[in-house]
C-alpha cells in the first residue's frame, strides 16, 4: 500500500477521534475526496517540474503517532528564541505540549486549533475563515482532510501583541518514519500587530515529512510580521503551504530562512483584496550536500495603489538544488500597482542547481513592476581585495557570502531573531563574520 492508499484508508479512522458534529466535517469529507482524485503533485505539472517528492513518499509514514512522553525544556532550548519573552503554541509528534508553551485568553487568543474547531465560542471566526482561502491542490486538500491540531491565533481590532509568538513542531524519533499535518489559522483584526515566529525540528535522525497548511487574514490596516526559520535535520521534509489574505491598507511581511532539511518545498500564496496593501516576502537560502529548496510565490494584485516586494537570495554548494519559481498577477482593475521580484543566487559548487522563473502576468497599463534574476559565483576581483589585506581565503569567502545575504536581514524587524539568523549563516559558511553578534 502506497503513501495515498494509506492516508485514504486511514482517514475513516481519523474521523472517529474527532467530532464529527462540527461545522468542519463536511470540509474535511469533500478535502479527502479531492486528495483522492488529485492525490500527491509531480513533475508533470509545470508548478512542480523541478521538484520530485518520489524520494520522500517512499517511506512507510506513521500517519497517527504514538503517545510520547513530554520533553524537558532544557533538551529544547536551543530550539527557541529563548532571549525573548513571548507567547508559545508547542507541539510534540503533533501533539500540543502544555508543559512547554505558554498561551493566552487575555485579550487575544494564542490557543489550538482543536480547542477552536470544537467549542462554541470559536464557531463564528470557524466558520468565517477556516478553509476560505487554501487553495484545493492536493497537498492542501491533504491537509484539510486531517486538520486537527495547529495554532490558533485571533487578534482582535486595535491590538497590539506586545509579545511575538513562537509556534514550533517538535519530532521526537519515536516513530520509525512520521508524518505531520499542523494546521494553523491567524485572524488579525483591523488596527491590531502581531509577531510570529515558526519552526519546524527533528531530534532525531528518523525520516520526517511535514505538509503544513496557514492560512493569514490581515483586516484593514493590520500589521502581520511571520518569520519562518527552517533549519532541520536532513532527514526531514517539508510542504508549507502559506495563504495571506489582505484587506485595505495592511501590511504583511513573511521572511523565510532556509538552511536546513532534505526537501523543502515553501508555496507562499498572497492575495490582495483593498487599496493601498503592502505585502512583502524575503528569503535566504543556504544549502548543501543533496539538499533541496524550492520556493513558490505567488502575489496577486486585484485592487489599485498596491504594492508587493520580493527578494530572494540563495547559496547553493555541493549538490543542492535550489528553485525559484514566483509569479505576480497585476488584474485589469489594479492600476498604480508597484511590483518588484528579485531572485539572486550563488552557485559555490559546480554541482549545485539552481532553477529560476520569475513570471509577470500584466493585464493593467499604468504600473511600475519589475523582475529579475542572477545566477553567478563570488566577484574575484572582491576576493582579491580581502584576500590583499590578509583576509584567509576562507574567511574572506565568508564575508562575501554574507554581504550577498544581509540586505535581507535589514528588513527583520526583532533584533533576537536578526542575531540568530546571523549566527545560522555564519555556522552555514562555516566562518566567524567577526563582530559582536
Amino acid at each position: 500500500m502506497d503513501l495515498k492508499e494509506k492516508l485514504v484508508s486511514s482517514f475513516m479512522a481519523f474521523e472517529n477521534t474527532v467530532n464529527v458534529d462540527s461545522s468542519v466535517h463536511d470540509i474535511r469529507v469533500d478535502a479527502i475526496k479531492n486528495f483522492e482524485a488529485v492525490g500527491f503533485p509531480t513533475k508533470k505539472q509545470e508548478a512542480w517540474k523541478y521538484t520530485s517528492l518520489n524520494s520522500v513518499l517512499k517511506n512507510d509514514f506513521s500517519v497517527f503517532p504514538k503517545e510520547t512522553g513530554a520533553l524537558d525544556y532544557k533538551d529544547v532550548k536551543q530550539y527557541f528564541i529563548h532571549d525573548i519573552d513571548s507567547y508559545k503554541i508547542i507541539f510534540i509528534d503533533g501533539k500540543y505540549s502544555s508543559h512547554l508553551s505558554a498561551t493566552t485568553h487575555d485579550g487575544i487568543d494564542v490557543c489550538l486549533m482543536s480547542a477552536a474547531l470544537n467549542k462554541p465560542k470559536y464557531k463564528l471566526v470557524i466558520d468565517n475563515y477556516f478553509n476560505k482561502i487554501a487553495t484545493k491542490d492536493g497537498l492542501s486538500s491533504l491537509n484539510t482532510a486531517f486538520s486537527a491540531e495547529g495554532a490558533y491565533i485571533h487578534i482582535p481590532k486595535n491590538k497590539v501583541v506586545e509579545k511575538p509568538i513562537q509556534i514550533i513542531h517538535f519530532s521526537t524519533g519515536n516513530e520509525a518514519a512520521l508524518m505531520l499535518q499542523p494546521r494553523n489559522l491567524i485572524v488579525v483584526g483591523e488596527n491590531s500587530h502581531v509577531q510570529i515566529i515558526e519552526r519546524h525540528q527533528s531530534l532525531t535522525d528518523n525520516p520526517t515529512l511535514t505538509n503544513s497548511v496557514t492560512e493569514i487574514f490581515a483586516n484593514k490596516r493590520a500589521i502581520v510580521d511571520y518569520y519562518k526559520i527552517q533549519n532541520d535535520k536532513q532527514s526531514a521534509s517539508l510542504i508549507d503551504n502559506t495563504f495571506i489574505n489582505q484587506k485595505q491598507e495592511s501590511i504583511a511581511k513573511v521572511h523565510t530562512f532556509s538552511f536546513g532539511g532534505k526537501l523543502t518545498r515553501n508555496n507562499l500564496n498572497f492575495y490582495q483584496n483593498g487599496e493601498r496593501i503592502d505585502s512583502t516576502m524575503k528569503g535566504i537560502t543556504i544549502i548543501g550536500d543533496k539538499q533541496h529548496v524550492d520556493h513558490n510565490t505567488l502575489v496577486h494584485h486585484i485592487e489599485p495603489n498596491c504594492e508587493s516586494h520580493q527578494d530572494y537570495k540563495g547559496i547553493f554548494d555541493a549538490n543542492s538544488t535550489g528553485v525559484f519559481n514566483g509569479k505576480v498577477v497585476v488584474e485589469k482593475e489594479a492600476q498604480k500597482t508597484n511590483a518588484f521580484q528579485a531572485n539572486n543566487n550563488i552557485l559555490v559548487s559546480d554541482k549545485a542547481t539552481i532553477n529560476t522563473k520569475p513570471q509577470l502576468e500584466i493585464f493593467a497599463d499604468d504600473v511600475k513592476c519589475s523582475h529579475g534574476c542572477t545566477i553567478g559565483q563570488l566577484d574575484e576581483s572582491a576576493m582579491f581585495y580581502l584576500r590583499s589585506r590578509g583576509i584567509p581565503e576562507k574567511e574572506a569567502r565568508g564575508l562575501l557570502m554574507y554581504a550577498f545575504s544581509n540586505n535581507v536581514l535589514d528588513s527583520v524587524t526583532i533584533p533576537e531573531i536578526k542575531s540568530r539568523i546571523t549566527k545560522l549563516i555564519a555556522q552555514k559558511l562555516g566562518v566567524n563574520i567577526g563582530f559582536d553578534l
